[in-house]
Formats: structure tokens, sequence, C-alpha cells
């Protein structure tokens, strides 16, 4: 019995790296959100005609999150002038909090796409475990890199990371 314990043990673990690495280098999975409008999206969907997609995991109560989002967005412009990237903002407010989503979304004016993972199910299926957390999809929509956490200047590497996958260097 103790043998057979322990060959489960090694294949759970073995499934949860595969699965693991399948994610780390394929798209994002079969999963919906809402919209600011409540209306369900599967972000299958998530599509910018074969240019990069950044999405930033982040949440209404979550200050490196927003201060990530604020540096983005100065410069949002001139990132999409020079690589056509698109970023979609996807907070993991629950019923609590979600409610201040609009609102904090409108007074910073951010021109991103903004949804809710409000039942955290993206979150898990890509085994996040904070906010702030950002994906890096290519024109395929294949995850190519991820960050968790912020510290100012990263979104100089991450500018440097799309204008890269734009240009096919």
């Amino acid at each position: 019995m103790k043998k057979l314990a322990a060959l489960l043990t090694v294949l759970l673990f073995c499934a949860a790296i595969v699965h693991a690495q399948s994610i780390q280098n394929d798209r994002l999975p079969n999963v919906q959100v809402k919209d600011l409008n409540g209306k369900l999206v599967n972000v299958n969907s998530f599509s910018n005609n074969n240019k990069p997609i950044v999405v930033s995991f982040w949440a209404t109560w979550c200050k490196p999150c927003i201060t990530e989002l604020e540096a983005i967005a100065d410069e949002y412009g001139d990132w999409q002038n020079s690589s056509g990237v698109k970023i979609i903002a996807v907070s993991i407010d629950d019923a609590r909090t979600s409610a201040g989503i609009k609102s904090l979304v409108s007074s910073r004016g951010w021109p991103y796409e903004i949804y809710n993972d409000y039942n955290k199910d993206l979150y898990r299926a890509l085994g996040i475990a904070n906010v702030p957390y950002t994906l890096v999809l290519n024109g395929e929509g294949k995850i190519v890199e991820r960050h968790a956490g912020y510290n100012p200047g990263d979104e100089h590497h991450l500018l440097d990371v799309v204008r890269k996958l734009a240009t096919g260097r």
C-alpha cells in the first residue's frame, strides 16, 4: 500500500510539472472573464491582429498593480506606435471589491481592455500566486513571458520584449 501511495504521489507530481510546462509555452486556457458591462468573454478570443498582447493581472486593492498600470498608461500611445501591442488588464477582484473596478478605471483614464476574473478561474488555471502578474503573448497568442511583481522600471523591460516580438528579433 505504501508503494502505491508513493507511486501515486510521483505521478501527481509529474502531471503537475507537465501541466505547468504546457501552460508556460501555450495559449491562455479556455476560461471566461467578465467585461466592464458584466458580459462573459472567453479569454481565447483575445486577439491583436498578430501583434503582441500584454495581460496584466491586478486588483483595486493592490497598490503595486495600480502603479504598474499607471506607468504603462503614461507611455501606452508610444508603445502602440512602436510595437502595436495591446494591453489587457484583468482584475481579480471578487464580489466584495469588484464594484470599484469601473470607477477606478474611469478615474485613471486607462485606455486598456479591462476584464474581471470574478471567480479567479483564469488566475488559478495559470498558476498565479500573487498580483501584479504579467503575461506577454506573441502575435499567435502563445505565452512567451511571465513576470511576477512590480518594481519601478519593469515596464521598460516589458516594452523591450514586445518590441522584439513585433519586429521578429
